[in-house]
């Protein structure tokens, strides 16, 4: 049986010396332990906690009559969001609901879901951990919990991601392109130009190329059987053409009958799996490369290039549709030669020499002997730019010439 509780004032005090109070009470019975919550700033607050917390637990209370797992069927059978996605999320929380599904909420405790989670897989673990930290959210903002038991002493570090692959050269590309031949050979350096997912690349369409404007618009993705609307402001955006994708559009068979840019033989959309399966990997062995790249490796590579390239890490993450603290987890350690090109730029400004390594939409005039050039924006005049990658020894060079 619950006791009524106790309201108390603690020993230890609060800043300046103003006094804190703490309540505690007993869930079963006189011969149980007593719980005990503090830190209030005054008695009127630590009461109405106090009764807030036993009406939780009162035998009208939901957290004590409600289970883990009847939390969590009532949390899905709410919730939105597409159907593969409650179906991954359903799957996450039944190893949490198969080891504590007839645990009443109220009874959860930090020890026993860390304790849960250290059963779990070491490549569902993190996720796991996540659903159930999102379940037991909703059922601390609905009152039934005062706080979560999955975040209060349950460390739940993110898996290291995987390895990424990306292509070493646009050599191998090209020879896996000409392998797959005209039907799926410009797709595949389509994807290696532009960085998008396998699942955008599928959904593009005629009508999302603007040739005049020099961009492909990304608008929807398809997946799972399925077409849908980009689900996010960074997905929904405009990737420039390099020369490389507008050459694979140029070699596109002429297939008017489909809207789709890269249809399947039917002119419907391709298959992920089936693709996969049936092109992709073969043609890889066929060529001996190993190991052998997923198509999503295609996007990789695109953001290594375009790192190495010294394209900001700002405008790679617009370009493919994801932030920028992504972008440097997954593949900023990849680009080890764009710190070259920084030093490059550096020191190619100590010594004096004519660089601006700012984002400029046309090449400005050079003038002989570093004379300054009006800028394109107005204002003051600045120096030549050239902010081409140089090594140490040609700036010494240039800017001794300069000064004889």
């Amino acid at each position: 049986m619950i006791q009524q509780g106790q309201v108390f004032r603690l020993k230890a005090r609060g800043a300046e010396g103003a006094s804190l109070w703490a309540y505690r009470y007993r869930v079963a019975g006189r011969g149980s332990a007593r719980l005990q919550v503090g830190g209030f700033a005054s008695r009127s607050e630590a009461q109405r906690a106090l009764q807030n917390k036993l009406a939780r637990l009162g035998p009208d209370g939901r957290a004590a009559t409600i289970t883990l797992g009847e939390w969590v069927e009532e949390y899905l059978q709410n919730h939105t969001g597409e159907r593969v996605t409650i179906a991954k999320l359903r799957w996450l929380l039944g190893k949490a609901t198969a080891a504590l599904g007839e645990v009443a909420l109220a009874d959860l405790s930090s020890e026993a879901i860390c304790s849960w989670r250290l059963t779990v897989p070491d490549g569902h673990r993190y996720e796991a951990t996540q659903a159930l930290r999102q379940v037991l959210n909703r059922a601390v903002a609905w009152k039934l919990l005062e706080d979560n038991p999955a975040k209060r002493g349950v460390p739940n570090p993110g898996r290291r991601p995987r390895e990424q692959r990306p292509f070493e050269s646009w050599q191998q590309i090209r020879a896996i392109a000409a392998e797959l031949g005209p039907a799926h050979g410009p797709m595949v350096m389509f994807a290696a130009a532009t960085g998008l997912r396998p699942s955008e690349l599928f959904a593009l369409e005629h009508g999302d190329i603007d040739l005049n404007a020099g961009v492909v618009q990304i608008r929807r993705a398809y997946a799972n059987g399925r077409v849908k609307q980009t689900k996010t402001r960074l997905s929904r955006r405009a990737v420039p053409l390099q020369a490389t994708a507008l050459e694979a559009l140029d070699q596109l068979p002429s297939r008017h009958a489909s809207p789709l840019l890269f249809p399947n033989a039917r002119g419907g959309y391709l298959d992920f799996r089936n693709f996969n399966r049936r092109h992709w990997k073969p043609v890889q062995r066929a060529l001996g490369i190993d190991p052998l790249r997923d198509l999503y490796d295609l996007r990789h590579t695109y953001a290594t290039f375009a790192l190495r390239a010294g394209v900001p890490v700002f405008a790679v993450s617009r370009f493919m549709g994801t932030s920028i603290a992504m972008i440097d987890l997954h593949y900023g350690h990849l680009a080890v030669d764009s710190y070259q090109h920084a030093v490059s730029l550096l020191d190619a400004l100590a010594l004096e020499r004519a660089v601006d390594a700012g984002w400029t939409s046309a090449r400005m005039p050079v003038t002989p002997h570093g004379a300054s050039v009006s800028s394109p924006c107005g204002g003051r005049s600045r120096r030549a730019v050239d902010a081409r990658w140089t090594s140490r020894s040609e700036a010494t060079t240039t800017s001794a010439r300069r000064k004889s």
